[in-house]
């Protein structure tokens, strides 16, 4: 009975002791770790641990003049290496950039063009015939006056003012020597009133359908006849000078080299050039065409 209760007592202060040391040990964490109202814990330093320790004789020099460090006196060092980017919550890492494309500029707003003052209604004549002599124009409209002129393929020419609604002028042979068209209008000098545009045809002139193949004359009087050969019918005619061949070309000069024929309605002169062309007459293609000597003609 008596060693029972000495063993209770016993476990009792074993009991005690192990409770006070865990009391001790947590003042002492919270003391070292929290602290009692100071954002650091004083530092008590004895007189011993104040002064420097020797250093030991073999320590190198830079040992001996290194001092000890307070680890509560180090300073934070920043070390210069970025975070690495994080993907955005929600968003598709695997997604590429797409540049949104810029919008094309918008046109230019066109600028209304003025309507025209001045009614072009027709000419007379409509149409011409290139490499012919120059002629008088007119034009018939509404709202002339005598300050506009005759325009040209944009050039002006001397205008006569008839009315308000007629107006002439003469077109040299130079402004129809080529076949094409050509753009009439009526304007003032400075251009501020001016009509609409018409269109003047210049056709092409007809050309003779006939070839010069030959010469039939005399020896003292070659170039009386010539020999033409019809193109789409590859006759052989003949024709002297003042004859009139195709029923509007008369014949004019004939030569060993050429003959000429004019237009009687144009009055538009056409050369044609002796070749050996011809597929008919007797004549070897390639050769000259020998002169026809006549009866009268002396041995």
């Amino acid at each position: 009975m008596a060693a029972a209760e000495i063993r209770t007592s016993s476990d009792q202060k074993k009991l005690f002791w192990a409770i006070g040391l865990g009391i001790v040990a947590i003042i002492a964490l919270w003391w070292v770790f929290i602290g009692f109202g100071s954002s650091r814990p004083p530092v008590r330093t004895s007189s011993a641990s104040s002064a420097p320790s020797p250093a030991p004789r073999n320590a190198s020099p830079a040992q001996r003049s290194q001092p000890e460090l307070n680890p509560f006196d180090l300073t934070p060092v920043e070390v210069g290496i970025s975070r690495p980017l994080v993907a955005e919550p929600g968003r598709n890492i695997f997604a590429f950039y797409v540049p949104t494309p810029k919008p094309s500029p918008l046109p230019p707003t066109p600028t209304p063009t003025k309507p025209p003052e001045i009614l072009l209604a027709s000419t007379s004549p409509s149409s011409a015939v290139a490499q012919t002599e120059e002629f008088s124009l007119e034009v018939r409209g509404d709202k002339f006056t005598p300050t506009v002129s005759i325009m040209i393929e944009g050039r002006p020419f001397p205008t006569k003012y008839i009315s308000p609604q007629q107006l002439s002028t003469t077109v040299p042979a130079s402004v129809i020597a080529n076949p094409g068209s050509r753009k009439i209008e009526v304007k003032s000098g400075d251009g501020s009133i001016f009509s609409n545009t018409l269109s003047l045809s210049v056709t092409a002139p007809p050309v003779p359908n006939y070839i010069f193949v030959g010469i039939i004359g005399k020896p003292r009087h070659i170039g009386d006849t010539a020999l033409l050969q019809e193109k789409s019918t590859k006759e052989i005619v003949s024709a002297q000078r003042g004859d009139v061949i195709g029923g509007r070309f008369r014949v004019t000069s004939i030569s060993d080299r050429e003959m000429l024929v004019v237009d009687t309605s144009l009055k538009i002169k056409h050369p044609l050039k002796l070749t050996n062309e011809g597929d008919k007459g007797g004549y070897p293609l390639g050769r000259p065409t020998p002169k026809v000597q006549s009866e009268d003609d002396e041995p």
